[in-house]
């Protein structure tokens, strides 16, 4: 009897807490970040001492559009993001290459506070992604640049962990410029 009595009571708390959550991006608030990538996915494949990969650098928008999506401690948020990685190689031998690759979006994810300050989320990013090739040195004449675009559609999984009501650090992960990418974001 005394076990269950504890079990319950357990379980009475819990459901407590998880009511006194509050929603970290309700209905109306805005959320700004910047973040840096790593594991940056820019020719994942290639490696060697020659090889030089710039961190993945983006900006991040979103804005709270339904608050209590299904309870008070979830919510949609819809915005945007913009960035930019780039990843050189150099042979040795005077002659090399250098790709970049630069991807604009619009994202959209549900949030669920699981604990006070922090903000789970999980979502989409459907956009344009633009990768362009240059040789860089000397290849004997031979002068080859291309660039090709198509449409960018990236999962992430992330969390913001608020240590101020409006400054959050974060981190996400997925499969875009970068596996992981971490960053601050400012709330207002």
């Amino acid at each position: 009897m005394k076990k269950v009595f504890i079990v319950i009571a357990a379980v009475c708390l819990c459901a407590f807490q998880a009511k006194a959550q509050e929603n970290t991006l309700p209905k109306g608030s805005n959320v700004v970040g910047l973040s840096i990538g790593i594991g940056n996915t820019l020719y994942s494949g290639v490696s060697g001492s020659g090889v030089k990969k710039m961190p993945a650098i983006s900006a991040q928008y979103e804005r709270g559009v339904i608050g209590n999506l299904w309870n008070s401690q979830s919510s949609l948020g819809i915005g945007g993001l913009v960035g930019y990685t780039q990843a050189k190689w150099n042979s040795g031998l005077g002659y090399g290459w250098r790709d970049s690759r630069f991807i604009i979006g619009v994202r959209g994810a549900v949030h669920y506070t699981f604990v006070n300050r922090l903000d789970t989320y999980a979502g989409v990013l459907i956009g344009y992604d633009v990768v362009s090739s240059k040789m860089t040195g000397n290849w004997g004449g031979l002068n080859y640049k291309a660039s090709s675009s198509s449409v960018a559609f990236n999962g992430f999984l992330g969390a913001r962990y608020y240590f101020s009501s409006q400054w959050a650090a974060f981190a996400e992960l997925g499969w875009g410029l970068a596996v992981l990418n971490i960053g601050v974001a400012y709330k207002f």
